[in-house]
């Protein structure tokens, strides 16, 4: 996945979808001053988080649909 290859110099939390779940990963990216925060599948165990936490996962839905809507713009512009 190109995802250690994107935060190569960044540091802090990581906030994904239950696609990014991995140990290798999630490893990975610890070793690189990265906390990587998903929610879990059904079939998991929950996992302790914060409420901050929480509330900024809930919030990744609003920040895809914009950059939903503005990848669709830009094919559109561009298209023309």
């Amino acid at each position: 996945t190109p995802i250690p290859d994107l935060c190569r110099n960044l540091t802090g939390k990581l906030y994904a979808d239950k696609g990014y779940i991995g140990s290798k990963l999630t490893e990975k990216l610890k070793r690189s001053d990265i906390d990587l925060v998903t929610t879990v599948r059904k079939n998991m165990k929950r996992k302790v988080m914060s409420a901050f936490d929480r509330a900024m996962l809930s919030k990744r839905y609003i920040i895809e649909t914009v950059n939903d809507q503005l990848k669709n713009i830009s094919q559109i512009e561009h298209s023309r």
